[in-house]
């Protein structure tokens, strides 16, 4: 029942918030927000298991699935869309999936959230294989069309995640593993996309990131993997390659675009003195990862 739900309780200290001030307004806002990274802290194994078995499907050739609807499905498809100029991923590596389809993103599709089948068949057409990891998001943890989607990926043999604000969700149980991260009632009663949604875009920031880092797209603290594909990516690579290796901006340059826009490419040439063809080779042997490449250009 809805009631039950935390997502879904009326917050005691805002019964009045139709009578407060604009300053009263955002500084309760601001008090509840404070409390988020403290709940998803109570999280972290749960979170770090979770990642873990995504790192896993990726590194054998799977994909990770977000689904959900709403809120939830939004969020989903801004961090898998994110991953793209920031980590140079494909398209289909990481997708979100979201009940209605893209036109969701802007408007409310009606009943699309509450079909149990519907996700079965988003999922059927992108071809989803024992070798995905599938994301389902739901702050209530009852999304059917959540539920749908990771009942038919467990049936083909994927690995299933859940990520819910209350704890013994539904969508738990349909989940290898689950993150139940409860951040409390909403100022503004069920109103999930306040709390909720700050809870789990932490919690996908941490996911997405976590497994690109291990994923060799990381050197040092630098995203050497970024996508240039605008002026202010463009300096940002030439930025990126200056503070791995102290180069000069000039230099920078030269080798970004010698190295094919690429700035992981332009890092180990710079920071080993091999030869453009000799680098990327070593960059593949290495499975992209800079640091492994530049020992390896040692030996």
């Amino acid at each position: 029942m809805l009631e039950a739900l935390t997502t879904e309780k009326r917050n005691n200290s805002t019964t009045e918030l139709d009578t407060f001030s604009v300053e009263e307004i955002i500084k309760k806002m601001n008090q509840e927000d404070e409390k988020v990274a403290k709940f998803v802290k109570e999280e972290i194994d749960d979170i770090v298991k979770l990642i873990e078995a995504v790192i896993i499907s990726l590194k054998k050739g799977g994909r990770l699935f977000y689904i959900g609807a709403g809120t939830s499905g939004r969020l989903g498809v801004l961090d898998a869309a994110e991953c793209i100029p920031t980590f140079n991923t494909s398209p289909e590596m990481i997708q979100g999936v979201i009940a209605g389809g893209m036109k969701a993103m802007t408007v409310a599709v009606e009943g699309a959230e509450d079909s149990l089948e519907l996700c079965e068949a988003d999922l059927r057409e992108r071809g989803l294989n024992e070798n995905d990891f599938i994301l389902g998001i739901a702050a209530s943890g009852r999304t059917p069309y959540v539920i749908g989607g990771l009942k038919y990926a467990n049936k083909i043999g994927a690995t299933t995640g859940a990520l819910s604000c209350n704890k013994s969700s539904a969508i738990s149980q349909y989940a290898d593993f689950s993150i139940e991260v409860d951040v409390g009632p909403e100022i503004l009663t069920g109103s999930t996309r306040l709390k909720s949604g700050t809870a789990q875009k932490f919690i996908l920031n941490m996911i997405s990131t976590t497994a690109m880092i291990r994923l060799g797209k990381v050197y040092q603290n630098l995203m050497v993997d970024v996508q240039p594909t605008n002026e202010k990516l463009v300096e940002r690579s030439k930025r990126i390659i200056m503070d791995a290796t102290g180069c000069t901006y000039e230099d920078a340059t030269f080798y970004f675009n010698d190295s094919n826009n690429q700035p992981k490419l332009a890092i180990v040439r710079l920071l080993t003195g091999i030869n453009k063809e000799k680098a990327q080779k070593l960059l593949a042997e290495n499975a992209g990862f800079v640091r492994k490449t530049i020992e390896a250009s040692k030996k």
